[in-house]
């Protein structure tokens, strides 16, 4: 079975050894590299499953390194692991396309978690053939996160667009909300459960207006996506 390949940038000698030594023991495969500019050189000429980065980096930082890494790749996972907590910092992270943020110190076992619900969704993304689905009269561009709804552009989050995506790829059959849970979070978990209805009461407003296109509760199991 072929490794999980991981860029992971860090200048901090120490934490990086150990991170690595960790993630490698758990069975990654890691590429490591102290400063942005050598990272995104690696990624230019190599292929990687997921992209760990530091912020605070010698010769180009994990922001601009995200952005880099973006108009190469607008798939693959990224996340951030700083010393930095401003609000700021996250939502400027989260903005240039990252997928998660952990606050250092952080544990081994999140951030193995994290990366394990990363690989999940990145294997929901590669079985689809082509990246604008039809929705009814609607069209669900799938790598702008977006649906088309007649003249209307509505933008959806990571989230729900994986929730969209996940939903599709099964429409017509029952789903049972732990499954859901599992392939979009990686856990059954009550919160998790709660943001998974606010989700699906969203995607229900959006494509209200087309009645072939129904999220149906199927009580005490979950749901069913009816798509024509």
């Amino acid at each position: 079975m072929k490794k999980i390949k991981i860029l992971y940038v860090e200048d901090d000698e120490t934490l990086a050894f150990l991170t690595k030594d960790n993630l490698q023991i758990s069975g990654f495969e890691v590429v490591h590299f102290s400063d942005g500019q050598s990272a995104l050189t690696a990624f230019e000429n190599e292929l990687f499953d997921v992209c760990i980065l530091d912020v605070m980096l010698p010769l180009l930082d994990g922001f601009d390194l995200a952005k880099a890494i973006r108009a190469v790749n607008v798939d693959i996972p990224i996340l951030f692991l700083t010393a930095k907590t401003l609000k700021e910092d996250k939502l400027k992270g989260l903005r240039l396309g990252a997928d998660d943020y952990l606050i250092k110190p952080f544990s081994i076992e999140e951030l193995i978690l994290k990366i394990g619900i990363f690989i999940k969704r990145s294997s929901l993304y590669q079985n689809i053939d082509n990246k604008i689905l039809p929705l009814g009269s609607f069209t669900f561009d799938v790598a702008n996160l977006t649906i088309l709804k007649f003249d209307t552009s509505i933008t959806l989050t990571q989230r729900e667009a994986d929730v969209l995506l996940f939903l599709y790829q099964n429409r017509n059959q029952i789903l049972k909300r732990e499954t859901i849970l599992e392939a979009i979070w990686g856990s059954d978990d009550y919160f998790m459960g709660r943001s998974l209805d606010v989700f699906i009461s969203r995607l229900r407003k959006i494509m209200a207006e087309d009645a072939s296109i129904k999220i149906e509760n199927i009580h005490g199991i979950g749901f069913r996506f009816l798509c024509k």
